[in-house]
Protein backbone atom coordinates (compact mmCIF):
# COMPACT_ATOMS: atom_id res chain seq x y z
CA UNK A 1 0.00 0.00 0.00
CA UNK A 2 3.23 2.29 0.81
CA UNK A 3 3.61 2.28 -2.77
CA UNK A 4 0.52 4.89 -3.58
CA UNK A 5 1.05 7.54 -0.80
CA UNK A 6 3.13 9.77 -2.89
CA UNK A 7 -0.58 10.33 -4.42
CA UNK A 8 -1.61 10.98 -0.86
CA UNK A 9 0.65 13.40 0.01
CA UNK A 10 0.41 14.93 -3.72
CA UNK A 11 -3.25 15.38 -2.73
CA UNK A 12 -2.05 16.58 0.86
CA UNK A 13 0.56 18.97 -1.19
CA UNK A 14 -2.04 20.59 -3.20
CA UNK A 15 -4.93 20.88 -1.21
CA UNK A 16 -3.40 22.70 2.17
CA UNK A 17 -0.97 25.06 -0.20
CA UNK A 18 -3.88 26.56 -2.00
CA UNK A 19 -5.96 26.56 1.43
CA UNK A 20 -3.26 28.36 3.16
CA UNK A 21 -2.35 30.55 0.53
CA UNK A 22 -5.93 31.99 0.16
CA UNK A 23 -5.44 33.08 3.89
CA UNK A 24 -2.26 34.20 3.12
CA UNK A 25 -3.52 36.73 0.50
CA UNK A 26 -6.51 37.09 3.29
CA UNK A 27 -3.93 38.92 5.26
CA UNK A 28 -2.73 40.83 2.64
CA UNK A 29 0.58 38.51 2.13
CA UNK A 30 1.86 36.61 -1.14
CA UNK A 31 0.20 33.09 -1.71
CA UNK A 32 3.90 31.50 -1.87
CA UNK A 33 3.86 32.45 1.92
CA UNK A 34 0.80 30.07 2.48
CA UNK A 35 2.49 27.02 0.75
CA UNK A 36 5.91 27.50 2.27
CA UNK A 37 3.95 27.52 5.54
CA UNK A 38 1.97 24.48 4.36
CA UNK A 39 5.26 22.21 3.73
CA UNK A 40 6.41 23.55 7.15
CA UNK A 41 2.61 22.71 8.72
CA UNK A 42 3.07 19.01 7.13
CA UNK A 43 6.66 18.16 7.27
CA UNK A 44 8.83 16.44 10.07
CA UNK A 45 9.03 19.82 11.78
CA UNK A 46 5.42 19.81 12.84
CA UNK A 47 2.57 17.06 12.12
CA UNK A 48 5.32 14.53 10.55
CA UNK A 49 2.50 13.55 8.18
CA UNK A 50 4.50 13.72 4.80
CA UNK A 51 8.61 13.45 4.59
CA UNK A 52 11.26 13.83 1.89
CA UNK A 53 10.39 11.42 -0.44
CA UNK A 54 12.45 11.39 -3.89
CA UNK A 55 9.33 11.60 -5.65
CA UNK A 56 8.73 15.29 -4.08
CA UNK A 57 12.32 15.92 -4.42
CA UNK A 58 12.33 15.61 -7.89
CA UNK A 59 9.19 16.90 -8.57
CA UNK A 60 10.39 20.05 -6.86
CA UNK A 61 13.55 19.97 -8.91
CA UNK A 62 11.40 20.79 -12.06
CA UNK A 63 9.12 23.04 -10.39
CA UNK A 64 11.72 25.13 -9.66
CA UNK A 65 13.35 25.23 -12.92
CA UNK A 66 10.20 25.73 -14.81
CA UNK A 67 9.53 28.61 -12.32
CA UNK A 68 13.09 30.08 -13.34
CA UNK A 69 12.28 28.96 -17.08
CA UNK A 70 9.30 31.24 -16.75
CA UNK A 71 10.95 34.08 -15.08
CA UNK A 72 13.08 33.92 -17.70
CA UNK A 73 10.62 34.37 -20.60
CA UNK A 74 8.91 37.30 -18.32
CA UNK A 75 12.34 38.92 -18.51
CA UNK A 76 12.48 42.43 -20.32
CA UNK A 77 15.98 41.82 -22.17
CA UNK A 78 16.65 45.34 -23.04
CA UNK A 79 16.00 46.42 -18.98
CA UNK A 80 18.21 43.57 -18.67
CA UNK A 81 20.81 44.87 -20.83
CA UNK A 82 20.62 48.31 -18.97
CA UNK A 83 21.17 46.64 -15.27
CA UNK A 84 23.48 44.31 -16.40
CA UNK A 85 26.35 46.37 -14.81
CA UNK A 86 24.16 47.45 -11.89
CA UNK A 87 23.43 43.62 -11.25
CA UNK A 88 27.11 42.38 -10.87
CA UNK A 89 27.72 45.60 -8.36
CA UNK A 90 24.51 44.30 -6.65
CA UNK A 91 25.80 40.64 -6.89
CA UNK A 92 29.12 41.68 -5.69
CA UNK A 93 28.08 44.17 -2.66
CA UNK A 94 25.21 41.33 -1.63
CA UNK A 95 27.89 38.76 -1.10
CA UNK A 96 30.71 40.47 0.16
CA UNK A 97 28.32 42.07 3.03
CA UNK A 98 27.06 38.65 4.43
CA UNK A 99 30.63 36.82 4.07
CA UNK A 100 31.72 39.49 6.80
CA UNK A 101 29.12 39.49 8.67
CA UNK A 102 28.21 35.62 8.63
CA UNK A 103 32.17 35.14 9.41
CA UNK A 104 32.26 38.09 12.37
CA UNK A 105 29.00 36.14 13.95
CA UNK A 106 30.61 32.68 13.79
CA UNK A 107 33.80 33.73 15.13
CA UNK A 108 31.97 35.18 18.54
CA UNK A 109 30.18 32.04 18.92
CA UNK A 110 32.00 29.42 17.56
CA UNK A 111 35.03 28.96 20.71
CA UNK A 112 35.34 27.13 23.85
CA UNK A 113 32.77 28.07 26.36
CA UNK A 114 29.94 28.82 24.01
CA UNK A 115 29.91 26.41 20.81
CA UNK A 116 32.41 23.51 20.34
CA UNK A 117 32.57 21.97 16.99
CA UNK A 118 34.12 18.85 16.19
CA UNK A 119 34.50 19.49 12.14
CA UNK A 120 37.45 18.29 10.94
CA UNK A 121 38.97 21.34 9.47
CA UNK A 122 40.27 24.58 11.49
CA UNK A 123 37.99 27.02 13.49
CA UNK A 124 38.88 29.59 10.70
CA UNK A 125 37.78 27.75 7.50
CA UNK A 126 34.41 26.82 9.59
CA UNK A 127 33.85 30.63 10.37
CA UNK A 128 34.73 31.54 6.74
CA UNK A 129 32.06 28.80 5.84
CA UNK A 130 29.29 30.27 7.79
CA UNK A 131 29.74 33.43 5.97
CA UNK A 132 29.55 31.17 2.48
CA UNK A 133 26.06 30.46 3.54
CA UNK A 134 24.93 33.38 3.95
CA UNK A 135 26.33 34.80 0.53
CA UNK A 136 23.52 32.03 -1.10
CA UNK A 137 20.14 33.49 -2.79
CA UNK A 138 17.18 31.83 -3.81
CA UNK A 139 15.31 33.97 -6.01
CA UNK A 140 12.75 31.37 -6.86
CA UNK A 141 10.99 32.62 -3.94
CA UNK A 142 11.06 36.28 -4.79
CA UNK A 143 9.98 35.50 -8.54
CA UNK A 144 6.86 33.81 -7.72
CA UNK A 145 6.21 36.89 -5.17
CA UNK A 146 7.01 39.36 -7.71
CA UNK A 147 4.20 38.02 -10.48
CA UNK A 148 2.02 37.37 -8.24
CA UNK A 149 2.65 40.86 -6.78
CA UNK A 150 2.79 41.85 -11.01
CA UNK A 151 6.20 43.44 -10.59
CA UNK A 152 8.79 41.18 -12.23
CA UNK A 153 9.00 43.34 -15.31
CA UNK A 154 9.97 46.44 -13.20
CA UNK A 155 13.34 48.45 -13.35
CA UNK A 156 14.43 46.55 -9.55
CA UNK A 157 12.21 43.17 -10.61
CA UNK A 158 15.04 42.97 -13.42
CA UNK A 159 18.19 44.42 -11.41
CA UNK A 160 17.00 41.55 -8.91
CA UNK A 161 16.90 38.62 -11.62
CA UNK A 162 20.16 39.58 -12.85
CA UNK A 163 21.73 40.05 -9.92
CA UNK A 164 20.30 36.28 -8.69
CA UNK A 165 21.92 34.72 -11.65
CA UNK A 166 25.66 37.00 -10.90
CA UNK A 167 24.94 36.08 -7.54
CA UNK A 168 25.14 32.17 -8.25
CA UNK A 169 28.74 32.61 -9.99
CA UNK A 170 30.07 34.25 -7.13
CA UNK A 171 28.50 31.77 -4.47
CA UNK A 172 30.30 29.16 -6.35
CA UNK A 173 33.07 30.78 -7.03
CA UNK A 174 33.30 31.31 -3.19
CA UNK A 175 32.50 27.28 -2.40
CA UNK A 176 35.11 26.56 -4.56
CA UNK A 177 37.64 28.55 -3.21
CA UNK A 178 36.80 27.84 0.35
CA UNK A 179 36.67 24.04 -0.58
CA UNK A 180 40.22 24.13 -2.12
CA UNK A 181 41.39 25.37 1.20
CA UNK A 182 39.83 22.19 2.91
CA UNK A 183 40.76 19.75 0.05
CA UNK A 184 43.62 19.79 -2.29
CA UNK A 185 42.19 18.01 -4.80
CA UNK A 186 39.80 20.92 -6.20
CA UNK A 187 41.22 23.46 -8.51
CA UNK A 188 40.13 26.97 -8.46
CA UNK A 189 41.53 27.46 -11.80
CA UNK A 190 39.28 24.85 -13.56
CA UNK A 191 36.38 26.19 -11.69
CA UNK A 192 36.57 29.81 -13.70
CA UNK A 193 37.19 27.84 -16.88
CA UNK A 194 33.95 25.96 -16.66
CA UNK A 195 32.27 29.12 -15.75
CA UNK A 196 33.29 30.64 -18.49
CA UNK A 197 32.83 27.94 -20.70
CA UNK A 198 29.16 28.26 -19.69
CA UNK A 199 28.84 31.44 -20.77
CA UNK A 200 30.24 31.13 -24.07
CA UNK A 201 28.22 27.19 -24.47
CA UNK A 202 24.91 29.28 -23.73
CA UNK A 203 25.94 32.19 -26.44
CA UNK A 204 26.41 29.70 -28.90
CA UNK A 205 23.66 27.45 -27.79
CA UNK A 206 21.02 30.21 -27.71
CA UNK A 207 22.19 31.61 -30.77
CA UNK A 208 21.73 28.16 -32.56
CA UNK A 209 18.49 27.46 -31.13
CA UNK A 210 16.90 30.88 -31.63
CA UNK A 211 17.57 31.02 -35.45
CA UNK A 212 16.37 27.08 -35.81
CA UNK A 213 13.20 28.63 -33.05
CA UNK A 214 12.01 31.34 -35.69
CA UNK A 215 12.26 30.01 -38.90
CA UNK A 216 10.50 27.03 -37.80
CA UNK A 217 7.50 29.14 -35.99
CA UNK A 218 7.13 31.26 -39.30
CA UNK A 219 6.74 28.02 -41.05
CA UNK A 220 4.81 25.91 -38.83
CA UNK A 221 1.43 28.17 -37.77
CA UNK A 222 -0.26 24.73 -37.01
CA UNK A 223 0.49 22.64 -34.31
CA UNK A 224 1.28 24.97 -31.81
CA UNK A 225 1.40 22.30 -29.34
CA UNK A 226 4.63 21.18 -30.54
CA UNK A 227 6.63 24.45 -30.04
CA UNK A 228 5.67 23.84 -26.21
CA UNK A 229 7.38 21.08 -26.15
CA UNK A 230 10.49 21.92 -28.60
CA UNK A 231 11.16 25.13 -26.12
CA UNK A 232 10.85 22.60 -22.71
CA UNK A 233 13.27 20.48 -24.30
CA UNK A 234 15.40 22.88 -24.84
CA UNK A 235 15.24 24.53 -21.33
CA UNK A 236 15.53 20.99 -19.64
CA UNK A 237 18.81 20.43 -21.79
CA UNK A 238 19.97 24.05 -20.80
CA UNK A 239 19.80 22.86 -17.11
CA UNK A 240 21.13 19.44 -17.66
CA UNK A 241 24.16 21.57 -19.55
CA UNK A 242 24.47 24.19 -16.96
CA UNK A 243 24.55 21.57 -13.54
CA UNK A 244 26.07 18.01 -15.23
CA UNK A 245 28.39 20.02 -17.47
CA UNK A 246 29.79 23.32 -15.72
CA UNK A 247 28.48 23.14 -12.23
CA UNK A 248 26.60 26.42 -12.68
CA UNK A 249 23.18 25.55 -10.86
CA UNK A 250 20.32 23.94 -13.30
CA UNK A 251 18.05 26.92 -12.66
CA UNK A 252 20.64 29.33 -13.84
CA UNK A 253 20.25 27.53 -17.36
CA UNK A 254 16.67 27.31 -17.12
CA UNK A 255 16.65 31.19 -16.95
CA UNK A 256 18.63 31.64 -19.61
CA UNK A 257 17.08 29.16 -21.60
CA UNK A 258 13.61 31.55 -21.11
CA UNK A 259 15.51 34.69 -21.46
CA UNK A 260 16.16 33.33 -25.08
CA UNK A 261 12.69 31.69 -25.76
CA UNK A 262 11.18 35.64 -24.62
CA UNK A 263 13.33 36.83 -28.04
CA UNK A 264 11.25 35.12 -30.65
CA UNK A 265 7.12 35.23 -31.72
CA UNK A 266 5.92 32.45 -29.81
CA UNK A 267 7.09 33.42 -26.14
CA UNK A 268 3.50 34.68 -24.96
CA UNK A 269 1.72 31.22 -26.03
CA UNK A 270 4.46 29.38 -24.55
CA UNK A 271 4.67 31.35 -21.34
CA UNK A 272 1.18 30.92 -21.11
CA UNK A 273 0.84 27.26 -21.20
CA UNK A 274 3.64 26.92 -18.51
CA UNK A 275 2.05 29.40 -16.53
CA UNK A 276 -1.02 26.90 -16.45
CA UNK A 277 1.64 23.80 -15.56
CA UNK A 278 3.24 25.97 -12.90
CA UNK A 279 0.43 26.75 -11.20
CA UNK A 280 -1.72 23.45 -11.06
CA UNK A 281 1.17 20.94 -10.25
CA UNK A 282 4.93 22.03 -9.83
CA UNK A 283 5.32 25.24 -8.07
CA UNK A 284 3.13 23.95 -4.82
CA UNK A 285 5.50 21.14 -4.63
CA UNK A 286 8.51 22.88 -5.03
CA UNK A 287 7.51 25.39 -2.39
CA UNK A 288 5.97 23.06 0.19
CA UNK A 289 9.30 20.75 -0.40
CA UNK A 290 11.23 23.84 1.45
CA UNK A 291 9.23 23.52 4.51
CA UNK A 292 9.19 19.87 4.65
CA UNK A 293 13.10 19.63 4.57
CA UNK A 294 12.94 22.17 7.75
CA UNK A 295 13.47 19.73 10.40
CA UNK A 296 14.92 21.37 13.54
CA UNK A 297 17.69 19.19 15.41
CA UNK A 298 17.92 19.78 18.92
CA UNK A 299 19.79 22.47 19.97
CA UNK A 300 21.54 24.12 23.22
CA UNK A 301 20.65 27.69 24.39
CA UNK A 302 24.19 28.87 23.40
CA UNK A 303 22.98 27.31 19.80
CA UNK A 304 19.60 28.97 20.01
CA UNK A 305 20.74 32.19 20.52
CA UNK A 306 23.31 31.81 17.91
CA UNK A 307 20.92 31.10 15.70
CA UNK A 308 18.86 33.81 16.28
CA UNK A 309 21.51 36.43 16.05
CA UNK A 310 22.90 34.69 12.61
CA UNK A 311 19.46 35.01 11.18
CA UNK A 312 19.21 38.32 11.80
CA UNK A 313 22.42 39.08 9.95
CA UNK A 314 21.32 37.41 7.39
CA UNK A 315 18.19 39.40 6.65
CA UNK A 316 20.06 42.67 7.32
CA UNK A 317 23.36 42.12 5.57
CA UNK A 318 21.64 41.63 1.96
CA UNK A 319 19.50 44.27 2.42
CA UNK A 320 23.01 46.44 3.05
CA UNK A 321 25.00 44.57 0.28
CA UNK A 322 22.51 44.62 -2.43
CA UNK A 323 20.96 48.23 -1.84
CA UNK A 324 24.22 49.60 -1.29
CA UNK A 325 24.97 48.00 -4.32
CA UNK A 326 21.86 49.88 -5.64
CA UNK A 327 22.20 53.03 -4.63
CA UNK A 328 26.10 53.06 -6.10
CA UNK A 329 24.46 52.31 -9.77
CA UNK A 330 21.93 55.26 -9.02
CA UNK A 331 18.28 53.38 -8.31
CA UNK A 332 16.71 55.31 -5.98
CA UNK A 333 15.89 54.64 -2.28
CA UNK A 334 12.43 53.17 -3.16
CA UNK A 335 14.22 50.48 -5.69
CA UNK A 336 17.42 50.08 -3.47
CA UNK A 337 15.20 48.53 -0.72
CA UNK A 338 13.11 46.56 -2.85
CA UNK A 339 16.37 44.75 -4.67
CA UNK A 340 17.76 44.40 -0.74
CA UNK A 341 14.54 42.70 0.01
CA UNK A 342 13.74 40.62 -3.22
CA UNK A 343 17.64 39.35 -2.40
CA UNK A 344 17.21 38.52 1.19
CA UNK A 345 15.81 35.07 0.80
CA UNK A 346 18.33 31.92 1.02
CA UNK A 347 15.99 29.08 0.39
CA UNK A 348 17.22 24.82 -0.53
CA UNK A 349 20.19 27.40 -2.32
CA UNK A 350 21.76 27.80 1.31
CA UNK A 351 20.45 24.17 2.47
CA UNK A 352 22.37 22.69 -0.95
CA UNK A 353 25.80 24.68 -0.19
CA UNK A 354 25.49 23.79 3.56
CA UNK A 355 25.15 19.79 3.17
CA UNK A 356 28.41 20.35 0.76
CA UNK A 357 30.10 21.80 3.47
CA UNK A 358 28.96 19.09 6.07
CA UNK A 359 30.31 16.88 3.84
CA UNK A 360 33.77 17.81 3.41
CA UNK A 361 34.18 18.89 7.21
CA UNK A 362 33.73 22.28 6.61
CA UNK A 363 30.75 22.27 8.97
CA UNK A 364 29.76 20.41 12.03
CA UNK A 365 25.98 19.14 11.94
CA UNK A 366 25.77 20.68 15.53
CA UNK A 367 25.34 23.80 13.25
CA UNK A 368 22.64 22.18 10.83
CA UNK A 369 20.15 23.99 12.96
CA UNK A 370 20.75 27.30 12.99
CA UNK A 371 21.37 27.39 9.45
CA UNK A 372 17.76 25.57 8.50
CA UNK A 373 16.48 28.78 11.11
CA UNK A 374 17.77 31.30 8.34
CA UNK A 375 16.47 29.13 5.82
CA UNK A 376 12.76 29.62 6.76
CA UNK A 377 12.70 32.71 8.80
CA UNK A 378 14.51 34.06 5.72
CA UNK A 379 12.62 32.60 2.93
CA UNK A 380 9.14 33.11 4.67
CA UNK A 381 9.78 36.99 5.47
CA UNK A 382 10.85 37.82 2.28
CA UNK A 383 7.27 37.54 0.13
CA UNK A 384 6.05 39.23 3.27
CA UNK A 385 8.39 41.93 2.90
CA UNK A 386 8.58 42.35 -1.33
CA UNK A 387 4.57 43.47 -0.98
CA UNK A 388 4.86 46.48 1.48
CA UNK A 389 8.26 47.49 -0.21
CA UNK A 390 7.01 47.50 -3.89
CA UNK A 391 3.52 49.36 -2.73
CA UNK A 392 5.76 51.83 -1.05
CA UNK A 393 7.48 52.09 -4.41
Amino acid sequence: MDTYKFLLDLALILLSTKVLGLVSRKFFMPQVVGALLAGLILGPGVLDVISQTDFINKTAEVGVIVLMYCAGMETDVQELKKSGKASVVIALMGVIIPLAGGYAVAMFFNRPGLIETNAACSVFLQNIFIGVILTATSVSITVEALKELGKLKTRAGNAILGAAVIDDILGIIALTVITSLADSSVKVWVVLLKIAGFFVAVIAAGFLFYQFFTRWSRKSEKGMRRHVIVSFVFCLLMAYMAEDFFGVADITGAYLAGVIISLTIKKDYIMSRFDTLSYLYLSPIFFASIGIKAALPKMSYAVVVFSVILTIVAILTKMAGCGLGAKLCRYDNDQALQIGVGMISRGEVALIVANKGEALGLMDQYLMGPIVIVVIITTIIAPILLKPVFRKG
